[in-house]
């Protein structure tokens, strides 16, 4: 954990991205937000984990990774303060991520998460 906000973890394992996909999702300009509430059967529920997609829709390898780099940055920056502990976050790059000014890609970031916050919110108190 850092002193600035929660610790990072990244996803590497396929199944954990597909249920991310199956979750919640928030879509803007620059990027689209996936987001999951990790169940008490998983082994830490603390660190806030993220996983990164740039498909060939974005471009070519440049673009891609890119896109990957901007999306890396963004999340290092961002979820540790805006994160919450327990989540998985998958962000998935898309044509606009590469040319979008990073002051706008921040703004989209933390829209998206917002609102994926506010219905997983919404979703617990209906439980």
């Amino acid at each position: 954990m850092t002193s600035t906000g929660h610790a990072l973890s990244s996803l590497r394992v396929r199944r954990l991205f597909l249920a991310a996909a199956k979750a919640d999702k928030e879509v803007r300009r620059g990027l689209i937000v996936q987001a999951r509430a990790r169940g008490d059967d998983e082994i830490s529920p603390t660190p806030v984990r993220y996983g990164l997609t740039a498909s060939k829709k974005i471009g070519n390898a440049v673009a891609r990774n890119r896109a990957r780099r901007r999306l890396r940055a963004l999340a290092q920056e961002i979820l540790p303060l805006e994160g919450m502990p327990g989540f998985d976050y998958v962000m998935i790059g898309r044509v606009h991520t590469a040319p979008r000014p990073w002051q706008k890609l921040k703004n989209d970031l933390r829209s998206a998460l917002k609102a994926l916050h506010k219905n997983a919110a919404k979703d617990m108190k209906h439980e």
